[in-house]
């Protein structure tokens, strides 16, 4: 149980520094660049797989089987 729990927070980490990343460079599109310029950029970027990760952990920490020992 304390395992799933780490790994749901550690997950929750991942998750908000590629989400807040991703947020930030919102910006390039007042800088005057398009919408497929900006998902380019983020598709290069390590902020991505941050994001993909955490959500994967936290999917696994919630709905994965547990192994519980009676």
């Amino acid at each position: 149980m304390i395992i799933r729990f780490f790994i749901l927070l550690v997950g929750f980490g991942l998750a908000v520094i590629g989400g807040i990343s991703m947020i930030a460079y919102l910006n390039l599109l007042t800088a005057g660049y398009s919408f497929v310029y900006y998902l380019k950029f983020i598709g290069m970027r390590v902020e991505l797989h941050l994001f993909i990760i955490g959500l994967v952990m936290i999917i696994i920490s919630i709905y994965g089987p547990s192994s519980r020992r009676n």
